[in-house]
């Protein structure tokens, strides 16, 4: 699967988002090794912080399958025309599972750029820090 081709399952992602408060809504798509994908959008709740992020929403659901081996994350919202930057709680979420998964951040313009977690969270706190 190419990268453009995982971006379009995140953009079909973000049309499931539940944003009544930001009207921001976003989709992510990730890739695990065995080639199995799991989207997920954002939820957001009027409590803000029992909203959920997509990135978050699709890492959850593959771990909740069995999965951990994540290879790749594509992220994009159709309500932006900048680059659809993961937060730093999905930031710090990834870097538990793989700080070298390539993450793919899409724009409406069709546009994307392509970074490492740990290129989006240097210096993390991450499994390898604990005893």
């Amino acid at each position: 699967m190419t990268n453009e081709e995982l971006l379009k399952i995140a953009e079909k992602a973000a049309e499931n988002s539940y944003s009544p408060y930001s009207h921001f809504r976003v989709g992510a798509a990730l890739e695990c090794s065995d080639g199995s994908v799991f989207t997920g959008c954002n939820v957001e709740n009027c409590a803000y912080g029992c909203a959920i992020c997509g990135e978050r929403t699709a890492m959850v659901k593959a771990v909740s399958e069995g999965h951990r081996d994540f290879v790749r994350l594509a992220v994009t919202s159709p309500d932006s025309v900048d680059w659809a930057m993961p937060c730093g709680q999905c930031r710090q979420f990834m870097a538990e599972f793989n700080l070298d998964m390539d993450v793919i951040i899409g724009r409406q313009d069709g546009q994307f750029m392509i970074l490492k977690v740990r290129e989006l969270l240097p210096w993390s706190f991450n499994p390898d820090n604990l005893p």
